[in-house]
């Protein structure tokens, strides 16, 4: 089978992120609540007195708890298509991936909280 280059991949990765992005809109309510506060703190920062560097740290502070959930949510579509009975090593995978967004959410709270204050 012959791989897609150069403008034809380009096209075909963005159709895969599109349908990765329609996915996590329908599927995953974690995603939906954290994208809806990207929208809406994104679009509160640019009504707040700031840089443009704080804007964009804020901003990519939340993006990023956005790129981490997508991760977290990858890991459990694994794990549980690997099979649905308990075993610690999933629970673990699952744990590290919850964690992860939390780390995040922890940073952009951090970042909104120096920057506003």
């Amino acid at each position: 089978m012959e791989k897609n280059t150069g403008i034809k991949r380009i096209l075909y990765a963005t159709l895969y992120s599109w349908q990765g992005f329609k996915s996590a809109i329908t599927n995953e309510s974690a995603f939906q609540q954290e994208f809806l506060a990207v929208i809406l703190l994104g679009g509160f920062s640019f009504f707040l007195e700031v840089t443009t560097y704080e804007q964009l740290a804020m901003i990519i502070s939340l993006v990023v708890i956005l790129i981490v959930e997508i991760l977290n949510s990858a890991i459990e579509c694994v794990v549980d298509r690997v099979g649905p009975e308990h075993h610690a090593l999933s629970g673990r995978a699952k744990d590290y991936g919850s964690l992860a967004v939390l780390l995040c959410i922890v940073i952009a709270v951090a970042i909104w909280a120096t920057i506003l204050i």
